[in-house]
């Protein structure tokens, strides 16, 4: 029997930031994951440089081997309308390999791990858990994604949940396809779709390009992700549609009432199992981790008496921090045509894209760095 004070069920940026906070602070951590790493994640791979201060990655040593690409300026538009590129001057946002990124993070963690290992059972035992029938944990903590099986576990409806949903593509491209290739490196494209109910982008990191798309509704996914490569060839910016390769993935946007329960007796849920992503963007990098630190202060002032009542600070912790200060996308109840004329207005308006679509919704620059004590 293998046991450890705190399971971590997870080890993605949520889990191996939590893993390694608490094994520097003593507790015996072990970490579990399904799949082997280093592996591929359906994402856009964009992080702010509030991920960098708060993880304080060295940026020379993450650089050895890995893509850091700057970002320094976006186009942003309507699918079919107007487009304008707003440059910043500096660099305000760096694109990175999942792959990569992840696989970084859980080796400075530093912890224990399994990986390849999925969760089958969980159940309760002698005031701890016992998991997969051979591992005692007297916490776990769910941070396995969307579909983490410790939410399940805390009654997350997986499957009957309003989710966004989004699909995603990342590939090397040939010496030809970089030669054509009419993508600035340091220029993301988001063009929203004009039912405004999600939108696509199109990000160059070296000789890699990602293609993507989101949506707040399950409808069509995949014909409006086809839709949306017919567009960017039909603009110049593909030589040739994307024929396949497309990954799909869910995620919760953060909700203070109404989302899922993230305490409970003996468990925690951080990063997509909690349902953190940013209303607007879809962004899960940042929320994922400081949800992580965030549960890490909360596990470690605990003391070792998990009960939900020691745990309880957390829920009010992400209430503080995800639960205010952000501006909605205009509610899709409004008819079509009027959110096609606001999209249409508002996008092709330099001000308005800057400020609001990228200042406020894609780069936060309204909020202060989370410093975890």
């Amino acid at each position: 029997m293998e046991t450890c004070d705190v399971l971590i069920v997870g080890g993605g940026p949520a889990g191996s930031t939590c893993a390694g906070k608490l094994r520097q602070a003593g507790l015996d951590v072990l970490l579990l994951d399904k799949a082997e790493f280093p592996r591929d994640k359906p994402c856009a791979g964009w992080i702010t440089p509030a991920v960098l201060t708060t993880l304080a990655i060295d940026q020379e040593d993450y650089c050895r081997g890995r893509v850091l690409q700057e970002i320094s300026s976006f186009r942003t538009g309507l699918m079919d309308g107007v487009e304008v590129v707003i440059p910043y001057g500096k660099t305000v946002s760096y694109g990175i390999r999942r792959c990569e990124f992840d696989q970084y993070l859980l080796q400075r963690s530093a912890v224990r791990q399994e990986l390849g290992t999925p969760v089958t059972t969980l159940a309760r035992y002698d005031g701890g858990w016992l998991v997969n029938g051979r591992i005692r944990a007297r916490l776990v903590v769910g941070a396995g994604g969307h579909h983490c099986p410790v939410a399940r576990l805390l009654g997350a409806k997986i499957g009957r949940e309003d989710v966004i949903v989004a699909q995603a593509v990342e590939f090397a491209m040939s010496q030809e396809q970089e030669r054509l290739c009419r993508v600035p490196v340091d220029t993301p494209a988001l063009f929203f779709s004009r039912d405004m109910k999600g939108y696509g982008w199109l990000f160059r990191k070296g000789r890699f390009l990602n293609i993507g798309l989101g949506r707040m509704d399950r409808q069509h996914l995949s014909r409006h992700t086809r839709d949306f490569c017919t567009f960017l060839v039909q603009r110049g910016y593909l030589t040739t549609g994307v024929a396949g390769g497309f990954q799909g993935h869910a995620y919760l946007v953060y909700q203070r009432q109404g989302g899922r329960t993230c305490v409970g007796d003996g468990a925690l849920l951080i990063g997509d199992a909690a349902g953190l992503a940013q209303p607007q963007s879809g962004e899960g990098i940042l929320p994922a981790i400081e949800s992580a630190l965030l549960a890490a202060d909360t596990i470690l002032a605990a003391k070792g008496d998990y009960r939900s009542v020691n745990l309880e600070p957390y829920a009010a912790r992400l209430a503080t921090r995800f639960g205010s200060g952000s501006m909605k996308i205009p509610s899709t109840r409004l008819s079509s045509g009027v959110l096609r004329f606001l999209g249409a207005r508002l996008l092709s308006s330099n001000w308005f894209a800057r400020h609001v679509v990228l200042d406020r919704w894609f780069l936060h620059t309204w909020q202060e760095t989370l410093r975890s004590h």
